[in-house]
């Protein structure tokens, strides 16, 4: 049985990080037949560069990585505090003690799955999770507030004090992405999701269209060059996001 939160209209985006071709290559098709997006990184630096232009609502993460490992890349995003950092992270391990699986933990992971695994405990689990992370979404601040605008995130709608300011379904769903995600969205990302044959120079115009829609907040939209877009909001109460900070 596919697991609800991958069928709904978006589903989740989980990140697949392990050093082993094989287990990485069939770790993300059984999750593609589960009805999730997949992205998939041989490391952990790989897997930094992935965070940093894409928005992931779950990390499953292999301890024994060349180069930085799995507890030491989870320990380092953890402490990192930013939009990304707040990610369920599944961690992977073939290392069976109790003192592993502790050290895993202690690292910010929030749950652990020994090698071999069944892939249905591990669908399982990635369920959980992200029942789990959406709970806790459901109870942070549903508005996003920046100058004398305020983003409603359930119905999309922009206000300007009381007064509707009017977008088009790509404008809604673009600005629903960048307050949701609370940091950088890549351009690629923004078009991926506001439109499935949106490019890259369709965001940029759509970008521009919402900034003329908010003159009174001419710093929200800000562009990080070579990155994306983000939102600045006023303060931290209006972050809508886990482990934001001021």
């Amino acid at each position: 049985m596919t697991p609800a939160t991958a069928r709904e209209a978006d589903p989740a985006h989980i990140l697949v990080v392990d050093d082993d071709k094989r287990i990485r290559t069939l770790l993300s098709r059984f999750l593609l037949a589960e009805g999730y997006r997949v992205s998939a990184a041989a490391e952990a630096a790989e897997a930094a560069r992935r965070l940093r232009d894409l928005v992931f609502d779950l990390i499953v993460l292999d301890v024994m990585m060349p180069g930085e490992s799995g507890i030491d890349f989870a320990a380092r995003l953890r402490a990192a505090k930013t939009p990304q950092a707040a990610a369920p992270i599944l961690m992977l391990t073939a290392r069976s003690e109790a003192s592993a699986r502790i050290e895993g933990l202690e690292a910010g992971a929030d749950d652990y799955l020994g090698k071999p695994f069944e892939p249905r405990e591990l669908a399982l689990r990635v369920a959980s999770l992200l029942r789990r992370s959406r709970r806790a979404a459901d109870e942070r601040p549903k508005q996003a507030r920046f100058g004398p605008y305020r983003f409603d995130l359930d119905s999309a709608a922009l206000t300007d004090g009381d007064a509707p300011v009017h977008l088009t379904t790509r404008e809604r769903e673009l600005l629903r992405l960048l307050a949701t995600s609370g940091g950088v969205v890549a351009r690629c990302a923004l078009a991926q999701r506001a439109d499935a044959a949106a490019s890259e120079r369709s965001v940029d115009v759509e970008i521009a269209r919402l900034r003329r829609k908010m003159p009174a907040a001419p710093q929200a939209l800000q562009t990080v060059r070579g990155r994306g877009y983000r939102l600045i909001f006023d303060d931290a109460s209006t972050m809508n996001y886990p482990g934001a900070t001021p």
